[in-house]
């Protein structure tokens, strides 16, 4: 199997030492790709909307975000890490997600991410765990992606996994060890299936660029839906 890893931040902090935890189970039976923000990807979106206007090769950043995209198409876990920065993702991670526009359902989303497994690494001092988590598991789901699983953990003495008390760090490793071998023991060659929100999302995005692409069959958005075949009774779940 395939695994990729997106990395919010370059440190190797806390969020760093239980994704090590998580990828332990995984490490012998899958190839494993990391990405490091903001190294991979050092600039920000302008929002030119270049991407869904003209296509993802027309992206000033487009040398950074086709490795990403490519190695996110032939991945079977998608795993995101980031810590809380005041109560969201980090910036370089946001900066990511912005430039990953096109691939939201509303416009080109890629067929197989419907059938993927996504998990979502996060942690804090104090609160904001979950709101980072949030940020990107709403990038995620737009995707297509149903099965998402979220680890948050919550310090409230020290940043550093070191200095952690015994206690904390027992109580963390313990909770992401039972996420992490329950991952493992999956067959990934089996698609994940698509659940009820995403395949409503998907319908209304179909009826929205039904009535696009009869209005201007040369919009860029509605062609892809129409050489999908999603327009008529094909589905991404399906092919």
């Amino acid at each position: 199997m395939k695994l990729i890893v997106i990395n919010g931040t370059e440190k190797h902090g806390v969020t760093y030492h239980l994704k090590e935890i998580f990828l332990e189970p995984f490490r012998e039976k899958a190839e494993i790709i990391e990405f490091y923000l903001p190294k991979a990807c050092p600039s920000f979106c302008s929002g030119c909307a270049s991407c869904i206007l003209k296509g993802e090769h027309t992206c000033k950043d487009a040398e950074y975000i086709r490795k990403i995209a490519a190695s996110l198409s032939a991945s079977d876990l998608i795993v995101m890490t980031s810590p809380a920065y005041v109560m969201h993702t980090t910036g370089s991670m946001k900066a990511l997600l912005d430039h990953f526009a096109y691939l939201w359902m509303p416009h080109r989303p890629a067929p197989e991410m419907f059938t993927k497994r996504a998990v979502i690494i996060t942690q804090c001092l104090g609160a904001g765990a979950k709101s980072a988590a949030n940020d990107i598991k709403h990038s995620l789901s737009w995707w297509g992606i149903s099965k998402i699983t979220v680890f948050t953990g919550k310090l409230m003495e020290d940043l550093i996994w070191e200095r952690l008390a015994e206690k904390k760090r027992f109580e963390l490793t313990k909770k992401m060890n039972r996420i992490s071998e329950k991952l493992a023991r999956i067959n990934y060659e089996k698609p994940s299936r698509v659940n009820a929100l995403i395949r409503i999302k998907f319908l209304i995005c179909r009826m929205m660029q039904k009535s696009l692409h009869k209005n201007n069959p040369e919009y860029l958005d509605g062609k892809y839906w129409a050489d999908q075949g999603w327009l008529g009774k094909g589905r991404p779940w399906t092919a």
